[in-house]
């Protein structure tokens, strides 16, 4: 029996061919290169053609202090443990299914007592009888001529591969949004600044106009002017000194732990900005190693592997169920010569008559890879939208963050010749204000154009599929 055991073991490794079918890549639902125009960079003949991909995040990250930050997020962020837990989950069960490809060996070991009538016993008054057994069994091993087990294990093995993707881009994605967050904070601590400086000034042009009101060198419309302007920046320092705060709020969360104060941006944007540039000229198959991509790549394959199940169910399947061992009455003579005992049954099972039930299963099953393809296909297509938005900004903020500094700089001088020739009495405070405001205005912006740009090149390296180790 126990060559029997072995041949059943041999069997069951070698058995099965898969009814799924062969999985085929669809063809790119998008050009291969990216859009050109107006709005886009032309790429340069020189341009390096290494992948997003290819660029580890640190080596992305060229602030010490945000790398740090960022850090702390892979150690701590809830979400991003949450995809590692579902990994775990994914692995074990695909465990559970790929064992049902090898039999299943049990050891057991019994007692059956019957007490016997008094009848139906010689002296009338009946009696017990004991059978003791001990053995090893095969319990219904089923095997899989027809692939239906391991299109099961292959399709379990696909979805396990998918959550492995999904933890990649949940991490690329982290390492965006904390960047962004940190980038965001480094923004609004300038404007808070701005805010507090134009607050600072106009308290003192204020300060100034009370007096010559006061003194009947000119009326209370400069006087009044001056408060206004001097009110309307402590109400924008107010505003900002509760983003900065919110800002803080976010970056912990993405954290999942605090973040020292040591680690938070400090100094302008520009200077708290250090990120690498990207290379030009990728082609758009690149898309084909984002994780998210390739993640439902992963589906589309186990809804293949699913077709083969369906397929198989409408042929024959042969389950084995065998035992060997040792039954004795007595105890004592359980393993003793002539009690040893085997059993072999084998069961075939051929389907004749479901109502339908195995044809419907397989119409599922290839409506599920159909749907399967079309979000593949729909995932490729928002990759290259994203890529190419990104690219398009890309395209016209260095346009966009020249003309803001030049705005900003012919702000400053038309606010100084306006503000000298009021403070000498050669016009009103109108002209001044005016031009106060203005280059309040184009300072903001001017932030936010950098802001944009650092943020533009965080968003290409995660639409690109950036390195997430």
């Amino acid at each position: 029996m126990n060559k029997s055991l072995i041949a059943i073991t041999v069997a069951a490794i070698l058995a099965g061919c898969s009814l799924a079918p062969a999985h085929k890549r669809p063809d790119l639902p998008v050009t291969q290169q990216w859009p050109a125009g107006e709005a886009y960079k032309p790429a340069s003949p020189l341009a390096e053609k290494r992948s997003a991909s290819e660029f580890g995040w640190r080596d992305f990250i060229g602030n010490e202090r945000l790398a740090q930050v960022i850090q702390l997020a892979l150690d701590n962020n809830r979400d991003l443990r949450v995809s590692a837990l579902n990994i775990e989950k994914a692995r074990a069960q695909h465990g559970v299914v790929r064992a049902e490809r090898l039999p299943h060996l049990n050891a057991s070991v019994g007692q059956t007592a019957q007490r016997v009538a008094g009848r139906q016993s010689s002296d009338g008054k009946g009696y017990i009888t004991r059978q003791y057994s001990a053995g090893l069994g095969i319990p219904a091993f089923e095997l899989d001529f027809f692939g239906r087990v391991k299109s099961m294990s292959e399709a379990s093995l696909q979805q396990y591969l998918g959550t492995e993707e999904a933890r990649r881009a949940q991490q690329i994605s982290l390492v965006a949004e904390v960047a962004n967050a940190w980038l965001t904070l480094a923004a609004d601590q300038e404007r808070l600044r701005l805010a507090l400086d134009t607050l600072k000034n106009q308290q003192i042009t204020y300060e100034l106009a009370k007096r010559r009101f006061e003194s009947g060198a000119t009326s209370g419309l400069d006087m009044y002017e001056s408060q206004s302007s001097a009110e309307a920046a402590r109400n924008d320092a107010a505003i900002f000194r509760a983003q900065v705060a919110a800002d803080e709020n976010a970056l912990i969360l993405l954290a999942g732990t605090r973040v020292p104060a040591a680690l938070l941006p400090q100094g302008s944007l520009q200077a708290a900005t250090s990120i690498a540039d990207l290379p030009e000229g990728v082609p758009s198959d690149v898309l084909l190693r984002r994780p998210d991509v390739v993640e439902a790549e992963r589906t589309l394959q186990a809804a293949n592997a699913n077709i083969g199940v369906a397929r198989a169910a409408f042929f024959p399947s042969v389950s084995l169920t065998a035992f060997a061992g040792s039954a004795s009455n007595e105890l004592s003579g359980l393993f003793k010569a002539g009690t040893g005992s085997w059993s072999f049954a084998p069961q075939l099972n051929l389907p004749i008559f479901a109502g339908g039930a195995n044809r419907a299963n397989l119409e599922i099953a290839r409506a599920n890879r159909d749907i399967s393809v079309a979000q593949y296909e729909k995932a490729i297509q928002l990759a290259f939208r994203e890529v190419a938005d990104a690219l398009a900004e890309r395209g016209t903020l260095d346009e966009r963050l020249a003309s803001q500094i030049s705005q900003a700089e012919a702000a400053e001088k038309s606010f100084r010749i306006h503000e000298a020739r009021y403070q000498k009495g050669a016009e009103s405070y109108l002209n001044a204000l005016v031009s106060q405001r203005t280059l309040y205005s184009t300072q903001q912006g001017l932030i936010s154009a950098r802001l944009a740009k650092a943020s533009n090149q965080v968003t290409l390296y995660k639409v690109l599929g950036g390195g997430w180790k």
